[in-house]
């Protein structure tokens, strides 16, 4: 993912390219189920990949066995402005992803094709 053409970035402790990368390996078997990125084009393009999610559920919590994804400045975060969101790094494009159980193959092309592809 954080060589798709779509995405500006991605986060998740078990990637090279995260700050505490290295403290991640030497604390966690497994870089946890949490993963965010961030979609270019905003908050519009946040909701249509929200809108185009076929297999992961939608909703404003993390954490269930199923994978779950939400769009903070549309969703759980949109009265505050857009200073107030930057404030604690949730950028118009933030998609958050807590990977269920659900065959990571199909999570992938769900991600996938909810980014146009």
């Amino acid at each position: 993912m954080e060589k798709h053409p779509k995405v500006n970035w991605v986060k998740y402790p078990f990637l090279p390219s995260h700050p505490q990368y290295e403290t991640a390996k030497k604390q966690m078997k497994l870089g946890g189920n949490v993963v965010s990125f961030e979609v270019k084009g905003g908050v519009d393009a946040g909701r249509t990949f929200l809108n185009t999610i076929k297999l992961c559920s939608l909703s404003a919590n993390l954490g269930d066995t199923r994978t779950i994804v939400t769009h903070p400045a549309s969703t759980t975060h949109s009265k505050l402005s857009v200073e107030d969101r930057l404030e604690t790094s949730i950028t118009d494009g933030l998609i958050r992803v807590s990977v269920g159980l659900e065959n990571v193959n199909d999570i992938i092309e769900d991600l996938n094709q909810a980014l146009g592809n």
